[in-house]
């Protein structure tokens, strides 16, 4: 009977030496089996794979699942920064207020194109990802990524990103340990034809928050709790926690939806 797997760890084709020890390295830390290359396509087409891990020759992990490669790369903070610069404004720093002292808790890190760009802001951005697998290519890339613009790299350093629930996470964290608590969960109705994060989509956690969970985030936030939807999706008419502010984008459909706890105005 042949052998089948969730999923292996392998590399590109014509690897070079670095990539496969690369690999080995990975599939001894992360627990996943090693794989030749030149095996993974015959076991997909036989259903004995359902995704696999990649490392190129640059060194580079990827998942590919369901035809689509999942890979770390902050280019959209890149250019989120770029339109700050240009316009002056952006939806999520509004909602979030940030201060150069804050320490944010992000629920809900995904691949971490928010957090990036937060990061450069504040303090310290914690993060909590628990799909294993993102996890997996996020945190490697957080470590091993090297961006050409300077403010990424010090982003990217003031990031601490673990593999857990939010729930659990947040309830093992006393009252008032965050300045800011963020959470971005996944929408009900994206724009699947547009969106950057359809690769990750096969392997994300749809968890999303409750009353129960938003009181969690209340208690362990200084100054505010941040939401963020979709003006189509139901999350907000779900929810009987009142916001002092809900701050929506026209052109994307974005809803930042506001809890303000510190004497400031939200």
């Amino acid at each position: 009977m042949l052998k089948k797997y969730r999923c292996v760890i392998t590399t590109s084709n014509n690897p070079s030496r670095e990539a496969v020890l690369q690999a080995k390295t990975l599939s001894q830390s992360l627990g996943i089996p090693y794989l030749n290359r030149r095996h993974v396509g015959e076991k997909l087409r036989n259903g004995l794979i359902e995704f696999f891990y990649v490392v190129d020759n640059n060194l580079q992990l990827s998942i590919l699942v369901g035809g689509q490669r999942l890979f770390f790369h902050p280019g959209i903070a890149k250019i989120r920064m770029e339109n700050f610069k240009r316009d002056g404004r952006d939806y999520l720093l509004e909602a979030l207020k940030p201060e150069s002292n804050d320490v944010v808790y992000d629920a809900t890190f995904g691949l971490g194109m928010d957090a990036i760009f937060i990061a450069y802001f504040v303090s310290k951005v914690v993060g909590t990802e628990v799909s294993e697998h993102i996890y997996n290519v996020v945190s490697y890339g957080l470590k091993h990524y090297v961006a050409k613009k300077d403010w990424i790299n010090s982003a990217i350093q003031k990031i601490e990103l673990y593999n857990d629930d939010m729930r659990t996470f947040v309830s093992r964290q006393g009252n008032k340990s965050f300045d800011i608590v963020y959470c971005d969960p996944m929408f009900e109705n994206p724009k699947y034809e547009s969106s950057a994060l359809n690769p990750l989509r096969p392997l994300a956690s749809y968890d999303t928050v409750d009353d129960q969970l938003i009181s969690e985030f209340v208690r362990i936030a200084r100054k505010r709790v941040v939401i963020k939807t979709l003006e189509k999706d139901s999350l907000l008419d779900r929810l009987k926690t009142p916001f002092n502010r809900i701050i929506k984008s026209p052109k994307s459909g974005l809803v930042f939806a506001c809890i303000e706890l510190a004497d400031k105005g939200c």
